[in-house]
């Protein structure tokens, strides 16, 4: 792998497959310390240009994963970061925080649960408090578990996967949207999901779907705020919500029904949401950017 996200690479070999082994499954919400391949989170490879300078970020799921990735970028193109993350996260939220402080930007960490409407308001509250404002939004926190269909889906996860997704979301853009000035940005993450839904993943993908559908409406109504609303939808990455919510059977072959035969690692994702977050894409608002390894989402 070369030393940056700039170098030329092969796309279908720039990162490896998932290894199919014994201790793969883990206990929800896992971390990504006991994958295999470990991700990458563009830790030794991410490559800032200041396009962020001076703002200031809130990124939910903001811990490991796609979150880590974002806080990673965010922190190195020159913005200060809030994560937000659930309590048993700590560990993994306390190395991202370290990575954004190396990068010399500051950070805050609030964990707790955004299942929760009062969390969402501290969540924003806290940020103003610290950074005195909020430029970027990102809503990424999400709960999938796989089952057999509909019939196993029960009305428990039911209501854990739309407070986490859809709940959560909601609410966290109406407290903070009062905060966003003109040149603000939202990026929700939406998935491969939302137009290729899974029997497997069907009240996942219903989350997904809604959040498209939200994240048009909602560029709608703020494009008159100058606030620009966006959407990435990713294909198949390898984060610790993988190992943590399929079949151990399925892990080690994640991905490879894709167009480039893999699954993404969260570094592959950091440069939509910095394109996203920056003023390069002023004039895109309401759209979704698939991330899919060749997967269409049309």
């Amino acid at each position: 792998m070369t030393s940056d996200q700039y170098g030329i690479q092969d796309p279908r070999e720039q990162h490896p497959a998932p290894v199919r082994q014994q201790g793969q499954e883990q206990a929800h919400p896992g971390t990504g310390g006991e994958m295999t391949p470990e991700p990458d989170h563009g830790e030794r490879t991410y490559r800032g240009s200041g396009r962020l300078a001076g703002r200031k970020a809130v990124i939910t799921g903001g811990d490991s994963g796609i979150g880590r990735a974002v806080a990673i970028a965010f922190a190195r193109e020159g913005a200060d970061v809030l994560l937000s993350y659930l309590d048993e996260e700590e560990a993994d939220a306390r190395e991202t925080a370290g990575l954004v402080e190396e990068a010399g930007r500051r950070v805050v960490t609030v964990p707790g649960d955004i299942r929760d409407e009062a969390h969402c308001g501290h969540v924003v509250r806290r940020a103003v408090e610290e950074f005195g404002q909020i430029d970027i939004l990102v809503n990424n926190a999400a709960y999938q578990m796989s089952r057999g269909g509909i019939l196993d889906i029960g009305t428990e996860q039911f209501d854990r996967v739309f407070k986490t997704n859809i709940y959560a979301m909601f609410w966290l853009c109406k407290a903070a949207i009062p905060h966003l000035p003109p040149g603000s940005t939202i990026i929700n993450t939406a998935s491969i999901q939302a137009f290729q839904p899974s029997p497997a993943l069907m009240d996942y993908a219903m989350t997904k779907a809604a959040i498209v559908n939200f994240t048009k409406g909602l560029a709608t109504e703020l494009a008159e705020k100058g606030i620009r609303v966006n959407s990435v939808a990713p294909g198949p990455v390898w984060t610790p919500l993988i190992p943590a919510t399929m079949p151990a059977g399925k892990v080690g072959s994640f991905g490879a029904d894709t167009p480039l035969g893999r699954a993404a690692q969260p570094a592959e994702l950091a440069p939509p949401y910095v394109f996203l977050a920056s003023q390069e894409s002023s004039y895109i608002t309401g759209e979704i950017i698939g991330v899919t390894g060749g997967k269409p989402i049309t």
